[in-house]
């Protein structure tokens, strides 16, 4: 036996247990947040294209400066705090929400490292940067519903969590990340090394707002089994709607606006 190719091979299957795992700790902040940041002529084009749009910024405790887009509607109407996905750049709804003529106002909520907010994305900051949305959103708006797209599922149930929501639409939403992890890279210690959990099903059996829980059938990103288990927890009112398609597909079907249309309008 080669006993040096022996000892190579070991110290090679050692490097490889150790520094696989490391580099998904180090490198899981940008594998999970896929920050989508504007230049400031960038933001200003987009404002200056959408001059009914309110460009609002606020100060989060830490003091980042956060910014979200303030779609108006009628008075009376509710108010939707639009949660992206993790590489979204929320501004494209700017041109698409009033070709929907969705009866409600909106809010579309830039996370730290996204569009025009500053600072660096975690669940911790994102947590506290929709608590901060929400009080901003109880002064323009007595009914506030929560809206959340794939990672911000987990966000608008964390929202819903710890204030009182007329309900919440939740597309191609997760138990946990965790869970979704372990699906994608079942040879690591996922458990260990994830800081950003987003624990959605611990969370869902004290919420009672309505749901409406969209997924994809041939969702490639969050398999509906783990859209379903948080589905199954859920304490409130709820439908279950599966489109076909893909993971980011939803909104291309005939079904998907119209049912948000009507979730929102219901009381």
């Amino acid at each position: 036996m080669d006993w040096s190719l022996l000892g190579a091979l070991l110290k090679l299957v050692a490097a490889l247990a150790i520094g696989v795992p490391l580099a998904a700790y180090l490198l899981q902040d940008k594998l999970i947040f896929l920050t989508r940041p504007l230049s400031e002529g960038e933001h200003r084009a987009i404002a200056a294209r959408h001059r009914d749009v309110a460009d609002v910024f606020l100060q989060a405790a830490d003091g980042t400066r956060v910014h979200a887009w303030h779609v108006k509607a009628a008075d009376q109407s509710p108010l939707v705090l639009y949660f992206g996905g993790n590489a979204e750049e929320v501004s494209w709804l700017l041109d698409e929400l009033p070709r929907r003529k969705l009866d409600a106002a909106w809010l579309l909520i830039d996370y730290r490292g996204y569009g025009a907010s500053g600072g660096a994305p975690s669940e911790r900051a994102l947590k506290a940067d929709a608590l901060l949305w929400h009080d901003y959103g109880t002064k323009v708006s007595a009914q506030i519903f929560a809206f959340g797209r794939s990672l911000g599922s987990g966000v608008a149930v964390q929202l819903a969590a710890e204030r009182a929501l007329a309900g919440l639409v939740l597309v191609a939403p997760f138990d946990s990340l965790e869970a979704v992890a372990r699906h994608h890279y079942p040879y690591l210690p996922v458990k260990l090394l994830l800081k950003h959990r987003f624990d959605s099903a611990a969370l869902a059996p004290r919420i009672t707002a309505r749901l409406l829980c969209i997924v994809a059938t041939r969702d490639e990103v969050v398999p509906s089994a783990n859209a379903k288990r948080l589905f199954d927890a859920w304490a409130g009112a709820k439908r279950w709607l599966a489109l076909p398609g893909g993971h980011n597909e939803t909104d291309n079907q005939a079904d998907y606006w119209p049912a948000v249309q009507a979730f929102l309008a219901a009381r």
